[in-house]
């Protein structure tokens, strides 16, 4: 009786490679509750060893985004904060060699954005000493 030659498979086989693959799923999947997760870990708002020293000038910002300037008894509205800005950076330079502190007190209901560009606006017109007013918990 005369054998038939053995013919060459055709195919590929694919069970290690799911083998392999569920392995690492399993792997990833008990590894991945130990990974530290993207949140934002918020600084909390208690009592700072820093007090602010000097006659600070104080900017409110309501909850409608409005920007008054309190500086002293003297209480002015501006109609942005490039505008509040340049009329403190012109305060800070007329009291030559102290450095005046501005202390940013806004509503807990503003909009984040318009706290945002009040602090870039106090940093663009090169503002030394700028600090956030919180209430303690």
């Amino acid at each position: 009786m005369a054998r038939r030659p053995r013919r060459a498979k055709n195919e590929i086989n694919v069970v290690p490679y799911v083998d392999v693959m569920l392995v690492l799923l399993v792997i990833f999947m008990v590894a991945a509750p130990g990974m530290p997760s993207g949140l934002v870990e918020l600084p909390s708002a208690g009592k700072s060893s820093q007090q602010v020293t000097g006659n600070p000038m104080t900017v409110d910002i309501d909850k409608d985004g409005a920007i008054t300037l309190k500086d002293g008894q003297e209480v002015t509205s501006y109609p942005d904060a490039k505008a509040l800005a340049a009329a403190i950076k012109i305060k800070v330079d007329a009291a030559a060699g102290t450095e005046r502190p501005v202390v940013i007190a806004a509503d807990k209901n503003v909009r984040y954005d318009a706290v945002m560009q009040t602090t870039d606006a106090l940093r663009m017109a090169e503002i030394p000493r700028v600090a956030l007013q919180v209430s303690q918990q």
